[in-house]
């Protein structure tokens, strides 16, 4: 877990998710905006991923090892005693949601960035019905995950370095994919139990990996008082390094004000 601190007087922290495959290095432009803006920022590497060590890569025994890693980031935030903002991309998201319906969090607001709720990119029928039993015999077991960079975003730079990038995680276990999918199905059956809080979703409208359609069920069905859903057309899943993220991050940082004018934390 690393800490990065806003300059100046700090309004709130966010505490940032990154999704499967990745690491928080690839978030250097969006902690810096955030940072720049007034905010502290909070994260980590989640279990298997980027620089931990805990697990093997690519493989996890349970997707509560992430909700109980992010918890330890959000209980961090906490400690500057200023509110706190939770925001979860593509799986990030799905961990931001299954820890609202298992905790009870001081949370000001959660933005969920292209969540996974839904793959477009499915293993054969065959091949699912076959990681069942694997799953039970040789969970450790590791396959190609079928994602590349070129699939998440449309932004060159970004996939030029990601090319060369040693902690791209480019194989999954058997029991991570099982573990991916039951979260996936808890998302929308658990949905009764969901912590109320405010809620910015924001979705690539030519996502390559995640379903925007179901994306848009969930949103639909989901119990919040006050929340919002953007699509934002043509752009890929990782709608933070697309050329035009600079709108993207207005729009974030829009609904955060928004969320601090309302509990009285900065004014009008």
């Amino acid at each position: 877990m690393w800490k990065w601190e806003a300059e100046g007087e700090a309004k709130a922290v966010i505490v940032m998710v990154h999704g499967a495959m990745e690491h928080h290095r690839r978030y250097g432009w969006l902690i810096e905006k955030w940072r720049l803006s007034g905010f502290h920022v909070i994260m980590g590497d989640l279990p298997g991923q980027g620089m931990t060590t805990r697990s093997s890569r690519g493989h996890i025994e349970s997707f509560d090892e992430y909700l109980s890693e992010v918890k330890d980031w959000i209980q961090t935030a906490y400690q500057f005693d200023l509110p706190v903002f939770l925001f979860g991309h593509s799986m990030g998201g799905l961990i931001s949601i299954r820890l609202l319906q298992e905790e009870k969090m001081n949370l000001a607001g959660v933005i969920l960035s292209s969540p996974c709720l839904g793959l477009i990119k499915k293993p054969s029928k065959l091949i699912d019905i076959l990681s069942i039993g694997l799953n039970l015999i040789i969970p450790s077991l590791r396959m190609d995950s079928g994602l590349t960079v070129d699939m998440a975003t449309s932004n060159q730079d970004v996939r030029d370095a990601d090319a060369n990038d040693a902690l791209y995680v480019k194989k999954v276990s058997v029991r991570w994919y099982r573990e991916l999918l039951n979260a996936i199905k808890l998302g929308f059956e658990k949905l009764e139990k969901i912590q109320d809080v405010p809620l910015l979703v924001m979705q690539g409208g030519d996502d390559l990996i995640v379903n925007k359609k179901t994306v848009s069920e969930w949103f639909n069905l989901a119990p919040f008082s006050e929340k919002r859903y953007k699509e934002w057309p043509k752009f890929y899943h990782e709608i933070f390094n697309e050329s035009d993220r600079e709108d993207v991050f207005e729009y974030a940082k829009d609904f955060v004000s928004s969320q601090l004018k309302a509990i009285g934390y900065i004014e009008n």
